[in-house]
């Protein structure tokens, strides 16, 4: 090598970058759309790792949120209440007023806690300000991200109330807290503005302590706060950990979703840079013995394959890297509107360990083939790469010759025997193309199955409520009755009238009534949320695992979790008391429930005659418009003092749309991936036999027929890759679903696990021979125009 320098190295590597332009292209869209894959899987799992945790950090979140009665406990007494000791931080106090505000087409908000802040930022609850600009005057307020969408907008304007003195609020920003301290903010002087007899201003004190990771030392933490203050001072307070374990449980069901098809993805890669680098350099045999035959040596023989490989990978990783960033960036912004946590960005670690790992992959791919070349003999790697052997299928061409099909279909299908290692990189490609099709079009079965299974309650199109507003701005909660606010009570609505004014309304397809009340369950210490239902409930039963929906009086429906935990079965008979009144109630089945951490159990009114509905869940008849429907209804309902609101996209339907783009988005790429490698396969196959093909040319073969013979060589595999790939897919999904469902402590429904319906098992299987034939289109039109005489030129 020193007789030559480096520059000759330099020169051939360069060659045979140049020279291979098919291929280099192949490498690198390859490496790219592998890299991409990667970048986005591997970011969308960093988002889904602890989003709360991560986003409570960096916002130093509060540990407790509490509120104080201003009139008992003085602002130089809140403040001193941040030098106790295991306090290491705090904030406050902020004035905070509780009001149900109003928008601009007259529907009313859930009851909305304002606090009052000069400015986002602080040593506690530093929020993060996605849009809009802070407030500066009064009549200008800014909300929390989760109220964004198309009716709420920067320069949308809201009423503090329905009253006729309610003050006009305009929305000039939109920001976070991943504490959730409060949803709105605003000027010290437009909260005090707020307040009413019945939502007096309270004080809101943020704090961090140096212990604060269970339940118990939060506890501890609450009783240091109260003892400092003067009795009846604190009013309340909220913990992180509330927070934490909702944010949590949404994200935990999206690891396993983005691990499989992370492990898809690394897989695919290592098959199809393998496979297009390994056949690069098997193909590059003859070449190689004329650079020995100059004087290269076997090391530099070897550096140069890997350098040829390298450089059009390393362009691909490159562009890879950026492309997966920008394509992660909107699933990014959907996680943090889901999870309801600060700016999510791609993590820079992502973006140094996948590049760094697609090159090691390259590398090796690329040594193997390369070490080998490098220990050919001269005369030898000139003879193979001169004459490679052809004798290799001979019984493949003989046996399909006696298939009643054109000679140039049964020579296509007999070309892929005369490379076996080559055949079974394309057979693994479309084969993963396939599990990934099939995995994806079940999870997204399986989602929208969950979407309509989960809580019957938010899929109702109206819910009338039948108690008027409480004290902190919202209707009180189902089944807790009236509760006391500035010493006023609320009058619950008759349900009778309520039911009579649903009834009356035109468009209502039907209806029940529904209560919620705290209830215990003999010799199991758990809290319990008892729903009671009343009326047709069909509409509104949940899906279920096992066993049926309640039909009648002595009947109780539970989920999974509370079988889990007190070791019952369906079919047992168990003692439930709600509000002093106990009834024996028999389990008649097991529900699909994915509300809250909360465990739900589903009974009838009837075994509970003290308890009355609060709430109603309509639907509407087909064509009616829900907002205007409860437009009407409310009508009718306020003066009794009740209301009636329509229903809106929960935060679990966002969920399922975030994850089936996900799931789109990957397997979109993955099968472009899988489509790469059969598209280098099948050029390095048609260059290898473009004399052969030249020669039938000659003979008369013509432009159709050799676009056949070349889509012939690949539908084989293609039929053999679906046909693995589709029960593979299966598979995968009857893994990965109750994986999901574990996480989110919950056994599936059948109607979620059986979503493949025969003809689209056929589908998929043909989605096979899609991605084989789709890969081959463009060699084999190449094939069909080079011209006889070039094709016979050429070897």
């Amino acid at each position: 090598m020193s007789r030559r320098g480096t520059g000759a190295l330099g020169r051939v590597v360069r060659s045979g970058v140049g020279r291979r332009r098919v291929q280099t292209v192949v490498v690198a869209l390859a490496t790219m759309m592998a890299v991409a894959a990667s970048v986005v899987a591997g970011s969308l799992m960093v988002a889904a790792d602890a989003p709360f945790d991560h986003a409570f950090a960096a916002q130093r979140g509060a540990h407790v949120t509490a509120q104080y009665d201003p009139a008992k406990a003085s602002t130089a007494q809140l403040e001193a209440t941040g030098r106790l000791p295991g306090v290491t931080a705090s904030a406050g106090p902020f004035p905070t007023a509780t009001v149900n505000p109003v928008d601009a087409n007259g529907g009313h908000m859930p009851g909305v806690t304002v606090v009052g802040r000069a400015e986002p930022h602080g040593d506690v609850d530093d929020l993060d300000l996605k849009s809009g600009r802070w407030p500066a005057k009064t009549g200008e307020i800014v909300l929390s991200a989760s109220f964004s969408g198309p009716f709420l907008q920067l320069g949308s304007t809201l009423k503090s109330s329905d009253a006729a003195d309610g003050q006009t609020l305009t929305v000039v920003g939109f920001a976070v807290s991943a504490g959730r301290s409060a949803q709105a903010w605003a000027t010290v002087a437009q909260v005090d503005a707020l307040a009413s007899k019945s939502s007096p201003v309270t004080s809101q004190m943020l704090y961090r302590f140096d212990s604060a990771e269970t339940k118990a030392q939060i506890t501890a933490q609450r009783k240091r706060l109260a003892a400092a203050v003067p009795s009846g001072a604190l009013l309340g307070s909220e913990s992180w950990l509330d927070a934490k374990r909702a944010a949590d449980k949404g994200a935990a069901p999206t690891i396993p979703f983005l691990l499989a098809f992370g492990v898809l993805g690394i897989v695919m890669s290592v098959i199809i840079v393998g496979s297009v680098i390994s056949g690069a350099v098997g193909t590059s045999l003859r070449r190689i013995g004329v650079l020995k035959a100059i004087g290269f040596t076997p090391r530099e023989v070897v550096r140069a394959y890997v350098a040829q490989a390298l450089i059009p990978a390393g362009v691909g990783i490159a562009l890879g890297v950026v492309l997966g960033n920008v394509l992660a960036l909107p699933l990014l912004q959907d996680t943090e509107s889901v999870y309801g946590t600060a700016s999510l960005t791609v993590a820079w670690w992502v973006n140094l360990v996948v590049p760094a790992a697609a090159l090691l992959v390259v590398g090796v791919a690329a040594l193997v083939p390369a070490l080998r070349a490098g220990r050919l003999r001269t005369v030898e790697a000139i003879a193979v790469g001169r004459a490679p052997r052809t004798g290799r299928g001979r019984w493949a061409h003989r046996a399909a010759g006696r298939l009643p099909l054109p000679r140039a279909v049964t020579y296509g299908l007999a070309s892929p025997f005369a490379h076996p290692v080559r055949t079974l990189a394309i057979l693994l490609a479309v084969a993963f193309g396939t599990v990934a099709a099939t995995f994806a079009l079940g999870l997204t079965g399986s989602l929208n199955a969950v979407g309509e299974a989960q809580d019957p309650e938010e899929r109702a199109a109206v819910t009338a409520i039948g108690a008027a507003p409480t004290a902190h701005g919202g209707p009180p909660p189902p089944g807790q009755g009236p509760q006391p606010a500035g010493g006023q009570t609320p009058t619950p609505v008759d349900p009778a009238k309520m039911r009579a004014a649903v009834e009356a309304q035109p468009g209502t397809a039907s209806y029940y009534g529904k209560t919620l009340a705290d209830a215990t369950v003999a010799g199991a210490s758990l809290p319990i949320r008892a729903a009671l239902y009343q009326g047709d409930t069909r509409s509104g039963a949940y899906a279920m695992i096992s066993g049926r929906w309640i039909t009648g009086a002595g009947q109780v429906v539970v989920p999974s979790r509370f079988l889990d935990k007190t070791g019952a079965e369906v079919g047992d008979t168990v003692r439930v008391t709600v509000r002093q009144h106990t009834a024996s109630l028999r389990i008649v089945g097991e529900s699909f429930d994915t509300s809250d951490d909360r465990l739900e159990i589903h009974m009838d009114l009837a075994d509970f005659p003290a308890l009355r509905p609060d709430i109603f869940l309509i639907d509407v008849k087909p064509g009616v418009v829900p907002a205007e429907y409860a437009e009407k209804l409310a009508a009718a309902v306020r003066p009794l003092g009740g209301d009636v609101m329509a229903n809106s996209s929960s935060e679990g339907e966002n969920m399922i749309l975030l994850l089936q783009a996900m799931a789109a988005l990957l397997t979109l790429m993955l099968v472009s991936v899988a489509g790469l490698g059969v598209l280098n396969s099948v050029v390095l196959d048609t260059r290898e036999r473009v004399h052969d093909l030249g020669v039938c040319k000659a003979i008369g073969m013509t432009p159709r027929q050799t676009v056949s013979l070349v889509l012939a060589s690949v539908a084989g595999i293609g039929v053999l890759g679906g046909l693995l790939g589709v029960p593979a897919g299966v598979a995968l999904h009857g893994f990965v679903l109750p994986v999901m469902g574990h996480a989110s402590d919950t056994e599936l429904p059948q109607s979620v696990l059986r979503v493949y319906e025969a003809p689209e098992l056929v589908l998929l299987g043909l989605a096979g021979i899609v991605i084989a034939v789709l890969g081959a289109l463009l060699p084999a039109g190449w094939a069909a125009r080079a011209r006889t005489a070039t094709a016979l030129r050429t070897e």
